[in-house]
């Protein structure tokens, strides 16, 4: 079923802003963060990076528990083009020796990021797509496409940070019990990552996006902090949230996860 339309005062009110915030915005974090602020340099064209992540938990006895977490990151750049893939798996499920075990979290998502490489150091037009299968949110699966500006305002030895912003639309399955809870339409994507290297080789990420729409507001947060064990092989601990406007009766609108994972890096 389709929406009406987002009134196109909205999206035009929030371009605007953008516009006008962007100049100060980035003066202002180059102050705050960083008096040796650097241009966008990419070091080595091509470059890609393949990331590997598991989180396991097993328990038998009185309670029968099983958790499974895994996850891929790649990153490709090449003199024209920025890439970010990435794919996630997350299923639990507990019981009792008397008892079958019942799924308490089944879920798949995966997400592809395009940036095109302007002229300017730093600008880009991205494109972006996702879809998820989540059982425990009254949805059967869901996907968005989005498009729009993208910027990475810097990169240095330490640390980058990178935000996008731009229209697109959802798609939305609802589950048969569900059909009132169908917020497909037209949205507003906006997204924001920064990252820090220490030179020990500890990583912090912090990650957020929005995608706003009509009749329902979907946001992350991503909060990771990964140090070295040995090699190319890292300990990982990482906050999540994941918030919702409008969701159906028996589904909370706030969800969190906290996992500690190994992190593998095979390029």
């Amino acid at each position: 079923m389709f929406k009406k339309i987002f009134r196109p005062s909205i999206v035009v009110g929030i371009v605007c802003c953008c516009v006008c915030v962007h100049a100060s915005a980035r003066d202002l974090i180059q102050t705050l963060y960083h008096a040796d602020f650097t241009p966008d340099t990419d070091d080595e064209i091509p470059r890609f990076t393949l990331d590997g992540e598991l989180g396991a938990l097993v328990n038998t006895g009185n309670t029968s528990a099983a958790s499974v977490k895994a996850a891929v990151n790649a990153d490709h750049e090449t003199e024209n083009w920025s890439s970010i893939y990435f794919a996630e798996l997350l299923y639990k499920e507990s019981g009792t020796p008397t008892t079958e075990r019942d799924i308490s979290a089944q879920r798949f998502f995966t997400s592809a990021q395009f940036d095109y490489k302007l002229m300017t150091p730093g600008r880009r037009l991205f494109m972006y797509g996702d879809y998820e299968d989540d059982q425990f949110t009254g949805y059967d699966h869901r996907a968005s496409l989005a498009a729009g500006w993208s910027q990475r305002l810097w990169r240095s030895e330490d640390s980058e940070f990178r935000y996008s912003i731009g229209p697109g639309y959802s798609f939305i399955e609802a589950e048969e019990d569900n059909e009132s809870v169908v917020n497909d339409g037209i949205i507003v994507r906006a997204s924001a990552e920064y990252k820090y290297h220490w030179s020990s080789g500890a990583k912090l990420r912090q990650f957020v996006s929005t995608e706003a729409g009509e009749e329902n507001m979907k946001s992350r947060s991503e909060t990771s902090l990964s140090a070295n064990v040995f090699g190319s092989l890292a300990m990982k601990l990482s906050f999540i949230l994941n918030h919702e406007t409008d969701t159906a009766e028996d589904v909370a609108a706030l969800s969190t996860e906290t996992s500690v994972a190994l992190v593998y890096q095979f390029f």
